[in-house]
């Protein structure tokens, strides 16, 4: 109920700010007239980019000059001197480079911008709305796709993809499962004792679950896969920003993740894991999960395992910036510092065996450093080569968000520039290979953004 209440807010807000008519909202992927939108949000059949050099999310090289043709929310044709059909738009891209929109696959946004006391306290129409917000910046600085890995962002998918408000396509895990004491447990012992199959107060709004027992997690993972789950997340470790679980606290049981991961691939979608250490990223792997968040902390076996068993590491280069949300000296700030100093071998590890690496940021409570999603992508070049990075948060993020299988919200190829892949593109003033810092400044550097065939920024057309 309270869900609802949270989308209807937001809903009647919108209903009125932007004057729609009726009481159906159009269907996902027709074009509106979102704020700053170009010519052909208002329904252009065909859009063709004429000169442009092409970086396809895949290769890591950038093409010399051709043309790529977008009809309807498709990539059609990518060739040299390509006919102009009657009445499409044609942008002149003038040797610039067209690249596939990026990918944050480790996103929370109902949680980015809001600090963590006014997410535990605040009114809860106000956060959506303030998600609404961060939703359209993020879309702007350029990451047409995040993976939501934590959160009750369905009523805000919906907003995006009925046309209500601008934002990225949203890959949503719904709450984030965990145990009682896990990462994700929030509450405090005045809530205590909760009667099994209870809802803790956490869990009403939808963010949190907690999940005792295997029939609990069944039950929990397909309460999200009714909702709209793209794929589900469970705690499977300790965290940082829980007031209660220590790092190395093991929080699942075998059977209650194998659970979990038996309900997911029931409806074709898969299971990822927050983990941090050796221990807990194993017994997971054991039950079947498919993908790890963090791994901060793994030694060089669990690594070799997770390449033997094809695993997925999705894992985040921390700013600093991010453990000065705790205070000095707190529980958190401690969890904080031993992982962003472990971060470093994760890494290492990761290139060493050459395991499936996904990007994402996991930005939390800060308005500002959500701001800096362009520059924490950037800033893996203490790793990567500019070419493997930018490849990281196109085409390897794109593969990452194709294991939904029938549960992907969006189907076809996300993140890159391939005849036939979504129409998700921007249009870069600079080459971002030879200078990735191109991505930190995107309201100067990306002079069109496409999602879906739509574009929302053309700042060649004034």
């Amino acid at each position: 109920m309270r869900t609802a209440k949270r989308f209807l807010g937001i809903t009647i807000m919108l209903f009125v700010a932007t004057g729609v008519a009726g009481g159906t909202y159009p269907a996902r992927g027709a074009p509106q007239s979102p704020p700053g939108a170009g010519a052909a949000a208002q329904g252009q059949q065909a859009v063709l980019f004429r000169d442009v050099r092409v970086f396809d999310g895949l290769s890591g090289r950038i093409s010399g000059e051709q043309d790529v043709l977008v009809r309807g929310n498709h990539i059609e044709r990518i060739g040299s001197s390509l006919p102009v059909d009657a009445g499409a738009q044609v942008i002149a891209g003038g040797g610039r480079v067209l690249m596939p929109g990026l990918i944050d696959a480790h996103w929370h946004s109902m949680m980015a911008a809001p600090s963590l006391g006014v997410i535990l306290s605040g009114d809860q129409r106000y956060l959506t709305v303030v998600a609404a917000a961060e939703s359209t910046r993020t879309l702007m600085r350029g990451f047409t796709s995040v993976r939501d890995v934590g959160g009750n962002s369905f009523g805000l998918k919906q907003a995006v993809d009925r046309g209500v408000i601008v934002g990225p396509r949203i890959y949503a895990s719904g709450a984030m499962i965990s145990v009682t004491s896990g990462h994700g447990d929030f509450r405090q012992a005045g809530d205590l004792p909760r009667q099994m199959g209870a809802p803790g107060p956490t869990d009403l709004e939808g963010d949190t679950a907690i999940a005792d027992s295997p029939d609990e997690v069944r039950m929990r993972v397909r309460e999200q896969l009714m909702r709209g789950a793209a794929q589900v997340k469970l705690t499977a470790g300790g965290g940082v920003s829980s007031p209660h679980s220590p790092l190395d606290a093991i929080t699942f049981t075998p059977a209650e993740l194998r659970a979990a991961t038996e309900a997911a691939a029931n409806w074709g979608t898969y299971v990822t894991v927050h983990a941090y250490t050796a221990e807990a990223i194993r017994q997971a792997i054991d039950a079947g999960v498919k993908v790890i968040e963090h791994g901060s902390l793994m030694d060089d076996a669990t690594a070799r395992l997770m390449a033997q068993r094809g695993i997925w590491l999705s894992i985040q280069p921390f700013p600093d910036e991010l453990a000065e949300a705790f205070p000095p000296g707190s529980f958190e700030r401690q969890k904080a510092d031993e992982v962003f100093a472990g971060n470093n071998h994760a890494y290492d590890l990761a290139k060493k065996y050459r395991l499936k690496t996904a990007w994402g940021t996991d930005v939390l409570f800060s308005a500002a450093l959500a701001a800096r999603q362009g520059a924490i992508l950037a800033s893996l070049t203490r790793w990567y080569t500019p070419a493997e990075t930018l490849v990281m948060a196109t085409g390897t993020n794109g593969e990452l968000l194709q294991l939904s299988g029938k549960r992907n919200p969006y189907p076809g190829r996300v993140g890159v520039v391939q005849e036939g892949a979504l129409a998700d593109l921007l249009l870069v003033d600079g080459d971002p290979v030879a200078d990735i810092s191109l991505i930190t400044r995107p309201a100067q550097s990306f002079k069109v953004i496409m999602k879906d065939g739509v574009i929302y920024k053309d700042t060649l057309a004034h």
